[in-house]
């Protein structure tokens, strides 16, 4: 139910990160795939098996031709269709936000992904899965990604709303939403501190061994009955204070109010 034979996929931001991690996965499980990346991915494409293609998401015009050239490429139309291209700017809280930084994080994590559900609706086939990359920071929020997180958050009001409307092709549409992960974009002193101790599992996801294999199993016949949901591939980040945490902060591990039991 997990394989991939002759899917054909389409991966924004695919020539690093998540988004090549997927691609990978993809190949190795049976599918055809051409990567998507405004960066020139023909190296990344070469090495892993796949096709590559320039895109911008910030462009609509780009997105669409994108996915033309995927269709040419294919010689017909796609069954997979993965939304993951995004840039990480945080750390600027709403009084600190300026516009070219609005407008860039907007252009690219929100309408980026309206684009490619957009266009995706032609050049799909009925019965495929389109998966779009939200975030943890669409659900749990950090000081300082007030714009980051809004974008990922309305990215998730998105997948909901084009499941809704592309149901009746039986296509599903769903998002997954990594914590930090051993990537570029979220792999500082800093934030694998931060996944050590605000999550369950004590640790940064890896890219192909921890969240790849959840866009496997979305793009993949054992999910065709799931849709417009979103996935938390977390390691448990929100589930509430760790041991570490309650350590770190109150000094014991134990529940704070715990009674020693002495009379």
């Amino acid at each position: 139910m997990f394989n991939l034979n002759n899917k054909r996929a389409y991966i924004t931001g695919g020539s690093s990160g998540i988004g090549r991690a997927v691609a990978e996965l993809f190949i190795e499980n049976g599918a055809q795939v051409v990567i998507a990346d405004i960066v020139d991915g023909t190296a990344v494409a070469n090495e892993i098996g796949a096709k590559y293609v320039q895109c911008n998401v910030a462009d609509e015009q780009s997105v669409a031709d994108s996915m033309a050239s995927a269709s040419e490429l294919f010689s017909g139309k796609l069954d997979v269709v993965v939304l993951n291209a995004g840039v990480g700017d945080v750390g600027f809280s709403i009084e600190e936000t300026e516009q070219a930084l609005l407008e860039k994080l907007t252009k690219i994590n929100e309408w980026g992904v309206l684009y490619g559900l957009k266009h995706a609706a032609k050049y799909i086939n009925d019965g495929g899965s389109i998966i779009c990359t939200s975030s943890m920071a669409s659900v749990l929020n950090v000081p300082g990604s007030g714009v980051y997180s809004a974008g990922k958050r309305a990215l998730l009001s998105m997948t909901e709303m084009a499941a809704l409307e592309l149901g009746e092709r039986n296509i599903r549409v769903n998002a997954v939403c990594p914590g930090y992960v051993n990537t570029a974009l979220g792999n500082s002193p800093e934030e694998q501190k931060f996944s050590e101790v605000f999550t369950a599992l004590g640790r940064h996801a890896q890219p192909k061994k921890d969240v790849a294999p959840v866009y496997t199993f979305l793009a993949s016949s054992a999910s065709r009955y799931v849709t417009g949901q979103y996935i938390k591939v977390d390691g448990g980040m929100d589930l509430g204070p760790t041991n570490k945490l309650l350590e770190l902060v109150t000094g014991s591990a134990d529940s704070p109010g715990k009674k020693s039991g002495k009379k």
